[in-house]
């Protein structure tokens, strides 16, 4: 059985609006340039801005680094992700 190196802690690190670092990441649910989700050890996490770009990423780590101009992070639960009849996509964009 394969033993996950992902850091059970999650951290957040911004320079300036312009730099994330971030730690405790599971997985990349969606990007583009406007936004980013993020599943991580403590739930969702959804970054809003304009050109943002994932600059380096590790998920066997945990880690993930982004450029651009950030605008927003808001955290929610896992669960609020799993309402029945929707997509993630739609609930996300309401």
């Amino acid at each position: 059985m394969e033993q996950s190196n992902i850091s059970k802690s999650h951290k957040l690190s911004m320079d300036n609006r312009k730099r994330l670092t971030l730690t405790g990441i599971k997985d990349v649910v969606s990007f583009d340039l406007t936004q980013i989700l993020l599943e991580s050890t403590l739930g969702m996490i959804h970054i809003k801005g304009s050109d943002i770009k994932v600059t380096r990423l590790s998920l066997e780590k945990g880690e993930v680094d982004i450029e651009g101009t950030v605008d927003s992070i808001v955290y929610s639960d896992v669960k609020d992700y799993g309402e029945k009849g929707k997509s993630i996509l739609k609930r996300m964009f309401k």
